[in-house]
């Protein structure tokens, strides 16, 4: 068995023969553990010292099991509550999970069936306890405003912030990797912000956006009369970066002879402007970014192999969002508090939440920012529901449809569905906007429904079809016209 402690575990209970006994068996199971008979002397010894998990009775004199747990999260946050609870306190128990319990276990119980519940609180307290660290790390870093800061718990986005936070005060060349929407802006930003040279500025380019001569000019600067239009001389942005940084995206898009006047500056800092004769040293980070795999490009000849090394001293590789769904929710939020386009902040329904967490999101971040301020348009109050997303985004949180169900008794409640719908509308003698309203629901969630159920529009006198037909064919033969 390691030496290393599994945990350490504070047992609160006021029989002192099992609390003893369990103080001293967890012991030997490579836990440290230590004991007390009363809540009041528990949440002592949690203001004194820092434990992993809490191990209470439920049923004790004084305060009891339930208000010694809700003290103890107040005491720490991060906490792993679990309650011991005899067979006629079940529902107590449940409702102490409620209020922030990990779990409870009934008397009498065994020592093998206690270990898996307490190895699942120590991972849950692990997790815990890297966000906390993630989120110390975020606020330790700097960023231009609350809008842009670096937002996820996921495992990858703690390694990304790590990477940050330990080459942001070097003047180490970085380059930032991922797809087109994953933030590789938002990087470099956190770098210059956290960096010795954030007093100076940050100058952004994007090889893709020009021509190669525009490019050329833009970033060396050029002499007055280099070529025609060039009336004046122009500082590129390498000069107007001095002592600070400048970002260069999209830098796989670079023209093969500006690759090499990029690396001299790498190299040694010295460039020249077009049509200048003598040469400008300068004092400025290079941070690159690409959506493109370089090592290809290299074999393919569109890419320096010496750049990609001096470019490549530090690397950042950016997670699609697909690899880090767990982020999801708290980007959702995050893009309702800083892009809230009403007075009021919106919540999201449960459904839509899970339309959005099921979409492999080909634009990540980006994406899920443009699909959230376009919901805040179409909402209705203060609530994003599924009809509110885009219907790429929509489909993925409706449930199977009727022809491919098996035929149960969920493929009935569809049918009962169907023909109610009918019947409003028939009721509604055609007008969706009234239909609407009697069912309760808006008009975009009705023209759903009658897609999903391939219903035209009755008249007051069409009958509604029969239960195994289809909606709009005759005889129900065709189950191509199914839904």
């Amino acid at each position: 068995m390691s030496n290393t402690p599994l945990g350490k575990i504070l047992i609160v209970d006021d029989e002192v023969e099992l609390m003893n006994t369990l103080v001293e068996t967890l012991g030997a199971q490579n836990y440290l553990t230590e004991g007390c008979t009363s809540a009041k002397e528990g949440l002592e010894k949690l203001r004194q010292q820092s434990f992993d998990i809490l191990l209470s009775d439920l049923m004790m004199p004084g305060i009891e099991g339930i208000q010694l747990l809700k003290n103890a999260l107040e005491i720490d946050p991060n906490l792993i509550g679990i309650i011991m609870t005899g067979q006629g306190s079940i529902q107590t128990a449940v409702d102490a999970m409620k209020l922030g319990a990990f779990d409870y276990i009934l008397k009498p119980f065994k020592l093998q069936g206690m270990l898996p519940i307490l190895a699942r609180a120590m991972q849950v307290r692990q997790l815990k306890l890297e966000n906390v660290r993630l989120r110390q790390w975020v606020d330790h870093l700097r960023f231009e405003s609350p809008r842009y800061q670096m937002i996820g718990s996921s495992l990858a986005m703690q390694r990304v912030v790590q990477l940050i936070e330990k080459v942001a005060p070097t003047d180490a060349t970085v380059l930032i990797r991922g797809e087109s929407g994953t933030g590789k802006e938002l990087v470099a930003r956190a770098l210059h912000n956290n960096s010795p040279r954030r007093e100076k500025a940050m100058v952004t380019i994007n090889c893709a956006a020009l021509q190669e001569s525009l490019l050329e000019s833009e970033l060396f600067g050029h002499e007055k009369g280099a070529f025609t239009g060039a009336l004046t001389t122009k500082r590129g942005l390498i000069e107007v970066a001095e002592g600070g940084t400048l970002f260069i995206d999209e830098v796989a898009e670079m023209a093969p002879s500006l690759q090499a006047k990029l690396l001299r500056v790498l190299e040694d800092g010295h460039y020249r402007r077009v049509g200048a004769t003598t040469e400008n040293h300068a004092n400025v980070r290079i941070i690159a970014a690409t959506n493109k795999p370089l090592e290809e490009e290299q074999k393919n000849g569109r890419f320096r192999e010496d750049l990609f090394y001096r470019l490549n001293v530090f690397s950042i590789m950016l997670p699609p969002l697909r690899e880090r769904r767990s982020d999801i929710p708290e980007l959702i939020d995050h893009f309702l508090k800083t892009r809230q386009l009403g007075s009021k902040t919106m919540r999201v329904t449960p459904e839509a939440m899970d339309a959005l967490m099921r979409y492999h999101w080909p634009g990540n971040v980006r994406e899920l920012a443009n699909v959230i301020e376009r919901a805040q348009i179409l909402a209705e109050e203060a609530t994003i529901t599924i009809d509110d997303l885009p219907e790429i985004i929509a489909h993925y949180g409706q449930p199977p449809s009727s022809q491919d169900a098996p035929p149960d008794h969920s493929t009935h409640l569809s049918e009962v569905e169907r023909r109610h719908v009918i019947d409003i509308l028939r009721r509604s003698k055609g007008n969706k906007v009234h239909a609407a309203k009697l069912l309760g629901i808006s008009r975009r969630a009705l023209y759903r429904l009658l897609e999903k159920y391939r219903i035209d529009s009755p008249t007051a006198d069409a009958p509604a079809a029969a239960p195994n037909q289809s909606p709009d064919s005759g005889n129900g033969s065709s189950p191509g016209n199914r839904d």
